[in-house]
């Protein structure tokens, strides 16, 4: 790609995997910051390194140590997931391109997610989990280059909590909401979940978001 063609949100593929552009910083030699989907680890490379790539229905990837299916006819529950790839938020809502949030309640086709975003049904595919029939594969720009082996660590959020600290919070964390500029700690957890106390519910990868929480006090240890 070129560095005028990168964008904050979109997918493309960094060395054979799938990563979501976090920010682009023209002024720097490696100036494209990307999160990779399957562990939120964090790169540095250069805009001629990446692949643009814009999600399709039936693809199925890797988020965070489990697999989804991107389904466009399916109607979401409270629960499940969304891929917000159309965003046109109102006013008050705050997302963005390629956003991942939780289903909280429906409302006449649209949703409110646990952010208290309102998400419009044309913004948005759901992520079913799992892998579909005919689903086409876009974890891996090329499945056949990855041992099978790491095809199965990589789907295991076991595995992830053992190989990095920072994706471990527990409760008693304090962070600051960057959004709802409020200071909240995490209240209850869930196995890939964190709730805080003043009510908002996020996925534990975002937690590695700066533009969406800060990390002020660790239960542990004191920051």
């Amino acid at each position: 790609m070129k560095l005028y063609q990168v964008r904050k949100g979109q997918f493309v593929f960094y060395n054979n995997e799938l990563h979501k552009v976090y920010s682009v910083k023209p002024v720097f030699r490696k100036s494209i910051h990307l999160y990779r989907l399957k562990d939120m680890q964090q790169f540095l490379t250069r805009a001629a390194d990446i692949e643009l790539y814009r999600p399709q229905h039936n693809d199925t990837f890797i988020f965070y140590g489990k697999r989804y299916t991107i389904n466009k006819d399916l109607r979401p529950e409270p629960g499940d997931y969304i891929l917000i790839i159309k965003p046109t938020p109102d006013f008050l809502d705050h997302y963005s391109l390629n956003e991942i949030e939780k289903v909280e309640s429906i409302e006449d086709g649209n949703v409110v997610t646990t952010k208290d975003n309102g998400v419009k049904h044309s913004e948005y595919v759901v992520m079913v989990p799992g892998k579909s029939d005919a689903s086409q594969e876009i974890a891996y720009r090329d499945k056949n280059l990855v041992p099978e082996a790491q095809q199965i660590e990589d789907e295991s959020i076991t595995y992830l909590s053992e190989k990095d600290n920072t994706l471990k919070p527990v409760v008693g964390d304090i962070y600051i909401d960057v959004r709802n500029d409020t200071k909240a700690m995490i209240v209850a957890m869930t196995e890939d979940e964190v709730v805080f106390g003043h009510g908002v519910r996020v996925h534990v990868a975002e937690l590695l978001d700066e533009n969406n929480f800060t990390l002020v006090y660790r239960f542990e240890e004191d920051l």
